[in-house]
């Protein structure tokens, strides 16, 4: 199994599909660096030589900001934003959709599940 920036890529698959396996990279940026190096995209991960994996490692370490270094400067910036207080930065705090979408209906993977609330009791007309 080749492993490329720490990530194990698969040896089944095309390597065009397993580069997709490195955070911050995905299929156009996987063919922009295959044909940089000049691997055959229809290549599998087991058929790759050493000489291929250093140089598609050399290409996205010197090229591209991927794995450990992407993520964290995400949360750094989430983190600014918390710390200035601004908009979205509260939205992140919150747990709510940080880019402007309705809250009322769907929002469900950021608000979590449901939370039921005990529903009135119907009051009932007697009649006589």
């Amino acid at each position: 199994m080749a492993r490329i920036m720490g990530v194990d890529v698969p040896d089944s698959k095309r390597i065009v599909v397993g580069l997709t396996y490195l955070y911050g990279i995905g299929p156009t940026r996987a063919v922009e660096v295959l044909k940089a190096v000049g691997v055959d995209e229809n290549t599998r991960g087991k058929q790759l030589t050493s000489d291929q994996i250093t140089k598609i490692t050399n290409y996205v370490e010197s090229n591209y900001v991927v794995e450990g270094q992407l993520r964290r400067q995400e949360s750094q910036n989430i983190s600014r934003l918390r710390s200035i207080r601004c908009y979205r930065g509260t939205r992140h705090m919150v747990g709510l959709p940080v880019r402007g979408q309705r809250t009322r209906t769907n929002a469900r993977t950021r608000k979590g599940p449901r939370k039921t609330v005990a529903g009135k009791k119907g009051v009932k007309e007697l009649r006589g």
